[in-house]
């Protein structure tokens, strides 16, 4: 019994040293080598501090911030370590008074609020939580409608903001998968460094 716990240790201790330290350090080295960016969190920096992942969503609320879609992570927005949907079907009462609060919410901030807004033609990744909650895209769509909010909580003209978000629009990975998205973070960033 004893010739074979020894080689068993051993061989327990090489594979410890292979698969928990020297692989993961291999794997690890060569996605920073091949994917720098993305293998440190593709983080936003300014004056060498992290802003942010240009991967998760943040939350704004300031009407002089594109917003971004709503977060059903716990226990606050964006909560990376709950990546989570509400798990909410299009028929629960739940996830119908949660869409018409944030129509509401909406409706509200919009500058031209004599003007009534139809639920309709409010972009529906404004209203709806993506399925992981961390999303940190809108679509153009949703950006556009945001642009007159944006621009008189800022003092600029419309058309100036809208230059800022189709400079910061990016088309679908590789011309066909997806679909057009912008960054919120990114272009909110792109807002403040033009005062």
């Amino acid at each position: 019994m004893s010739k074979l716990i020894k080689p068993a240790i051993g061989l327990f201790g090489l594979l410890s040293v292979l698969t928990g330290i020297a692989y993961p350090l291999a794997v690890t080295g060569i996605a920073r080598w091949v994917f720098p960016e993305q293998a440190t969190g593709s983080l936003i920096l300014a004056d060498g501090h992290a802003l942010g992942s240009a991967l998760i969503g943040q939350p704004f609320n300031d009407p002089k911030y594109f917003w971004g879609r709503p977060s059903a992570t716990s226990p606050f927005p964006y909560n990376a370590a709950a990546s989570s949907g509400s798990n909410l079907g299009p028929l629960n009462p739940a996830l119908l008074e949660a869409v018409g609060a944030r129509v509401e919410t909406i409706r509200r901030s919009d500058p031209s609020e004599a003007r009534p807004i139809p639920a309709n033609s409010i972009p529906v990744d404004l209203v709806t939580a993506s399925g992981s909650g961390l999303d940190p895209h809108i679509s153009p769509a949703g950006a556009e409608y945001q642009v007159n909010r944006v621009a008189t909580a800022r003092g600029l003209d419309a058309e100036r903001v809208r230059k800022v978000v189709a400079n910061h629009t990016e088309d679908r990975q590789f011309g066909i998968l997806g679909e057009p998205r912008v960054n919120v973070l990114r272009l909110n960033l792109a807002l403040d460094a033009r005062r």
